[in-house]
């Protein structure tokens, strides 16, 4: 990434960036699959209004991830997922609250808390500063969490045991590495464009959790065809609907959406 988005200084709020983000990514229509504001997707639990009462429930965390960071900046990068998580987890406890108790933001609240706690750590802020810091926090997290575990309790478990897909732990222990592979790419204003390149590439675990590996492929290769033979809004549309006739929902694409916006302007 060196040269390819310029360093910002520390004043630079990367938790009001996150906000931005999550707000930017409701916004954003058609979004094939998922919540936006012509259709709740394939979610029948969940919509617009209820995406907005999250946010604003969890949005005033994205501060104190960092207050909390700059509070133990001094301390190896090792040991920091033991004092991050508990914030974490009332955090998501506040989304919970807001929305009755639907998960709307939960793989959100991981990945951009993670961004917000880096930020109150690093020296100078960028996309690279803040994804090396992000992978050095997450260090050995896959390991102990999905390859040392015996058993497949959770989806995500499941998923490592089968598939060797590590999610969002291998996603933020890599640094972010599948929105890194679009930031070259990165425009504010085309936010579209920046969806279709994660769908086409990121081993989405929502995707494999609704429709195996057949429906991560199905939908990794359909945004492949629209990147390379061409898309607008009409054919957007019409991907909105095969997903939700297949009850697909590309969820971790969408997290990794708001990650690639703090990341995108961090660094333009």
């Amino acid at each position: 990434m060196t040269g390819l988005l310029a360093t910002k200084p520390r004043d630079v709020s990367v938790s009001r960036l996150a906000e931005d983000a999550l707000w930017q990514e409701l916004a954003l229509t058609p979004k094939p699959g998922l919540v936006d504001q012509r259709n709740s997707g394939s979610h029948r639990d969940m919509d617009h209004a209820l995406f907005a009462r999250s946010i604003t429930a969890i949005a005033p965390w994205f501060s104190r991830f960092t207050a909390l960071g700059e509070e133990h900046a001094d301390k190896p990068a090792a040991q920091q997922l033991r004092l991050l998580r508990p914030m974490g987890m009332a955090c998501e406890q506040a989304m919970y609250a807001a929305t009755g108790g639907v998960n709307t933001h939960k793989g959100g609240i991981f990945a951009l808390g993670l961004l917000c706690f880096a930020a109150g750590r690093v020296p100078v802020i960028s996309a690279q500063s803040l994804c090396r810091e992000v992978s050095a926090i997450c260090h050995g997290l896959v390991t102990r969490e999905l390859r040392a575990r015996s058993g497949a309790a959770t989806a995500g478990e499941r998923q490592f045991q089968q598939f060797g897909l590590t999610g969002a732990r291998g996603e933020a222990e890599s640094g972010f590495a599948t929105v890194q592979a679009i930031l070259p790419h990165w425009r504010r204003d085309r936010q579209h464009e920046m969806l279709l390149r994660l769908f086409a590439i990121n081993p989405d675990s929502n995707l494999v959790s609704r429709g195996g590996m057949d429906g991560l492929r199905y939908v990794q290769k359909y945004a492949q065809t629209l990147l390379a033979e061409g898309w607008d809004r009409a054919a957007l549309e019409r991907m909105d609907c095969a997903l939700m006739a297949r009850n697909l929902s590309p969820g971790g694409s969408a997290d990794l959406l708001s990650v690639a916006w703090v990341l995108g302007e961090c660094g333009g």
